[in-house]
């Protein structure tokens, strides 16, 4: 059985598996809320965007036929190559560890879709937060879109099986050391492989912690893609707005 749990976002991004398991993401949904995010930021077309861990670059495609300036960065070697085939003056794709400084300024960088948490040293998580500050602007903001946890454990599925283009993904999911663990087995062409991911339990005052300490200034809390208020045990979404 095939299995790599070290830095499991590093291996299990980079695998074909994972964007299979995940196809059928709403993009719909995932442009409205790019249509309600850069309204509600005022962003306007001459300014520039950092998609922090961008995937395979759907949020990044979108915000540049909004018609903005857009770089959209990745850990994933895998997931850039296959993004840069829509680059174009106003688009580009970089590898690059969120837990480092990018080299350049940008107006807005967002971190979305819980592209955050995944690490395993702790100091990691404050040392993203500090370079997402360090990126950007004079005026710019930063928006961290996370999952909120406290309704995602009240509702955690402890056991599914997923079909998915002829492939059985048995997923298991259950919280330890407060970190949301989910289990995903398969077999595929005869060959067993299975995967972890995991992500810690970020509360909205843990975040507030890391943004005292990294002298961020909070500016707004939402619940949902529609940004409507952030009610703690309800709300889908934890989207933070900070500077």
């Amino acid at each position: 059985m095939l299995k790599d749990s070290t830095k499991w976002y590093a291996s299990w991004f980079d695998t074909p598996y994972y964007h299979i398991l995940y196809k059928d993401r709403d993009y719909k949904e995932a442009q409205q809320f790019m249509d309600n995010l850069t309204t509600y930021l005022s962003l306007g077309p001459e300014e520039t965007i950092l998609d922090l861990a961008c995937g395979k670059g759907r949020h990044s495609i979108y915000l540049n036929q909004l018609g903005y300036n857009v770089t959209g960065a990745d850990l994933s070697k895998n997931s850039i190559e296959y993004a840069s085939q829509f680059e174009n003056e106003r688009l580009k794709f970089r590898v690059h560890d969120m837990c480092q400084p990018y080299p350049e300024k940008f107006d807005a960088v967002f971190n979305l879709f819980t592209s955050f948490g995944y690490f395993e040293n702790e100091e990691d998580n404050l040392n993203t937060i500090k370079a997402i500050k360090s990126t950007l602007s004079e005026r710019g903001f930063a928006v961290i879109d996370f999952m909120n946890v406290t309704n995602v454990i009240n509702n955690l599925v402890p056991e599914e099986i997923k079909e998915v283009e002829g492939i059985s993904f048995h997923i298991s999911r259950y919280v330890k050391n407060n970190y949301i663990h989910k289990d995903i087995t398969f077999t595929d062409k005869g060959q067993e492989y299975s995967y972890t991911e995991r992500v810690k339990a970020i509360t909205l005052d843990d975040f507030q912690v890391y943004f005292e300490k990294a002298n961020i200034q909070l500016l707004d809390i939402f619940g949902s893609y529609q940004l409507q208020k952030f009610n703690k045990n309800n709300s889908e979404r934890l989207i933070l707005i900070f500077k």
